[in-house]
């Protein structure tokens, strides 16, 4: 599992690459929460474009990511899921509290 933290204009977006599964969200959970807090940023964007499978570990850890941007009065959404990833956010609800940004080329 690979992260990349990018900052634009408050804005952070971190892109996932490979495997969200037990045996990574505790090292992505620590990034991203030092990352956030560095960064304070209005909103954060969380880009699946790279990722292989995700199980439900990643649930909880996106969950905890959005408890802490809202405590900094912060938004953020997801982008590039696959048709799998997709499907897995639909089951969980997530989109509910963390919203797919569509974009024309996927």
């Amino acid at each position: 599992m690979i992260c990349e933290y990018t900052k634009d204009n408050r804005e952070l977006t971190i892109k996932f690459s490979g495997e969200i599964d037990h045996h990574t969200c505790d090292v992505i959970k620590v990034k991203s929460d030092y990352e956030i807090q560095k960064y304070m940023p209005k909103k954060v964007v969380f880009d699946f474009k790279d990722v292989k499978f995700m199980d439900s570990s990643g649930i909880g850890m996106l969950i905890g990511r959005y408890k802490q941007i809202l405590r900094i009065g912060g938004q953020a959404e997801m982008v590039h899921t696959s048709k799998d990833i997709k499907r897995i956010f639909e089951m969980s609800g997530i989109f509910k509290i963390i919203p797919l940004r569509e974009e024309a080329s996927l």
